[in-house]
């Protein structure tokens, strides 16, 4: 795996690679481009994202005060060197709080790679002196989302409505 210099986030099982404007650009070129920037194998349909958020995420990334470790990383699977999700941060800390947010690919799912994950941006989160709360939100439905973040020890706070998902629940976990 060539991770480019780039902030990783290691645990037991994933390398969480924080995503540049390089490899943001890779990504929207696609799977052949993200494989053979990172030296990692890439599943079909990893991700249920793409674009939109990609281009959101690089849209941040050009900005002059911009923080990549509050946006994206790629989670690869080390024993298998390959793309297994991605997952991250809703930007830069506002009011002592961030937002994080995780995927798996379908066929990497009921493993505890989420759960690795979330962890893993929490515990990163809570390094930082100023983030005293993360939170997530998910579907206001009992679900995966929600079971990985009840192991991760975040409480459903409250019933929310978006106006792109309907009902969700926040979640928030205190330093």
């Amino acid at each position: 795996m060539n991770l480019l210099n780039t902030l990783t986030i290691e645990t037991p099982r994933l390398a969480l690679v924080c995503c540049t404007k390089e490899i943001i650009e890779a990504l929207l070129q696609g799977d052949t481009a993200v494989a053979n920037i990172l030296g990692v194998q890439v599943l079909p349909n990893w991700t249920m994202n793409g674009e939109r958020e990609f281009r959101w995420v690089l849209d941040h990334l050009s900005k002059p005060d911009a923080k990549p470790e509050w946006l994206m990383y790629l989670s690869v699977l080390r024993e298998k060197n390959t793309l297994v999700g991605g997952g991250g941060f809703k930007g830069a800390p506002q009011d002592s709080v961030v937002e994080i947010g995780y995927e798996i690919a379908p066929m990497y799912r009921c493993q505890g790679l989420a759960t690795e994950m979330a962890k893993a941006l929490i515990q990163f989160a809570f390094q930082h002196p100023e983030i005293t709360k993360v939170q997530a939100h998910t579907l206001a439905q009992e679900n995966e989302s929600g079971s990985v973040l009840k192991k991760c020890g975040l409480r459903k706070m409250e019933a929310l409505h978006d106006p792109e998902d309907g009902a969700i629940w926040r979640w928030a976990i205190e330093k």
